[in-house]
């Protein structure tokens, strides 16, 4: 991906929530030079990767796979002392038939939900013993209630639906044409990028960047 592709999404993802009335936490708008201000106070944003996320997954073709992601807090598995926060929460901006791969994780269970903007279509696996997608009914939570459906059933959430999703549930998701910008929020166990996700097919987690401009907002892993 381009780094001015990466600034104006950026851009437009802080100005999409802004116009629901959602607000980010400060270190959201810090620009490089105040991040060269920021000592070891700061170490719990590094350390856990808070902040922006941008991917295309390797696609080359962020509308159609890609992700704009804000992670607000989170914890670590091991690193002391942030191990004693057990949860995360993030602000997925989804746009419109624009997937994220189909993936599921090894430790962590999240709630997605849909905020506002358009429809979230999610679909759903059971993962099989050898890795594939199983053909099995899958159990599942949608808002505390509990349903059974066919394998690869397509969920629609609308604004204020929630789905439960749970470790080895195989997920892929997107914003339903024709519905708008989704604006999602995910409320996860502790949040690792790193070693707890299993896509099904191979994909490129971190893009690798074209630096054609200047860095205006650094990612979560540039810090």
């Amino acid at each position: 991906m381009r780094r001015s592709e990466i600034n104006a999404l950026i851009d437009d993802a802080i100005t999409l929530p802004h116009d629901h009335n959602v607000r980010l936490p400060p270190f959201a708008y810090w620009s490089p030079a105040e991040w060269a201000t920021k000592g070891a106070e700061c170490d719990e944003i590094r350390h856990c990767k808070l902040g922006w996320d941008i991917t295309d997954f390797g696609s080359g073709e962020f509308d159609k796979v890609g992700l704009v992601v804000f992670t607000v807090r989170n914890g670590h598995h091991q690193r002391a002392p942030y191990n004693q926060k057990p949860y995360a929460e993030k602000i997925l901006v989804i746009q419109e038939n624009q997937h994220t791969p189909m993936h599921h994780h090894v430790r962590k269970s999240e709630d997605i939900i849909c905020k506002s903007g358009g429809n979230l279509l999610i679909r759903l696996f059971n993962r099989a013993d050898n890795g594939k997608l199983a053909d099995s009914e899958v159990q599942v939570s949608l808002d505390g209630v509990r349903h059974r459906v066919q394998a690869g059933h397509t969920f629609r959430l609308r604004p204020g639906d929630s789905i439960t999703l749970t470790p080895y549930l195989y997920h892929e998701f997107w914003a339903e044409d024709g519905t708008g910008t989704a604006i999602v929020g995910e409320v996860s166990s502790v949040n690792d990028d790193d070693d707890d996700n299993a896509f099904y097919a191979k994909v490129g987690r971190f893009p690798r960047i074209e630096e054609d401009v200047p860095v205006t907002h650094k990612l979560c892993t540039e810090y």
